[in-house]
């Protein structure tokens, strides 16, 4: 298991159980302890999604701690699926994905779902909606733009959009 795999499932299980968040580790790693970035934490439990949260920019000191706060709020604060019980710790599979900056998308053919994960906001500013790359289902640039839009109670007809692109690096 990865080391902020690790993390992240030490996270959760130890707020579940105990209500407190732990500290992040010193012995991870610099390019963990160093660097700043936005990071999203997805919970599986027996194959189907439990719960996903996360930042596409970086709230805190390190991607260790980044980890550690989303896989909390993962667990806590998903309020599609309701927080994490005890009794489910034992079924759950953590996936951590750490994203490079977002970069302006110009043309739609920049994109690519395998590829690219895609933020969508509302010309304002006041909405956005994000959707990570290489996902099961998502198999074409327009799909992806409008489950992202979903997201965020984006209307595609009646609102003005700007997008985003970015990549990841994926730990199981």
């Amino acid at each position: 298991m990865h080391p902020l795999v690790e993390i992240a499932k030490s996270a959760v299980e130890n707020y579940v159980i105990s209500g407190a968040e732990i500290a992040a580790p010193l012995n991870i790693g610099k390019e963990f302890t160093n660097k700043k970035a936005g990071v999203f934490v997805t919970i599986e439990k027996k194959g189907r999604l439990r719960a996903c949260i996360g930042t596409y920019l970086p709230c805190y000191d390190n991607i260790a701690e980044e980890t550690i706060y989303n896989a909390v709020a993962a667990a806590s604060k998903d309020f599609r699926f309701g927080p994490v019980k005890k009794e489910e710790l034992s079924d759950l599979d953590f996936t951590v994905y750490v994203l490079n900056k977002p970069e302006p998308v110009r043309f739609i053919e920049e994109l690519n779902p395998k590829k690219y994960g895609v933020i969508v906001k509302s010309f304002k500013g006041e909405k956005s909606g994000l959707l990570l790359p290489d996902l099961e289902g998502v198999e074409t640039i327009e799909s992806q733009i409008a489950i992202a839009a979903d997201k965020a109670e984006i209307d595609l007809a009646r609102e003005k959009i700007e997008l985003y692109k970015f990549t990841v690096e994926k730990y199981q």
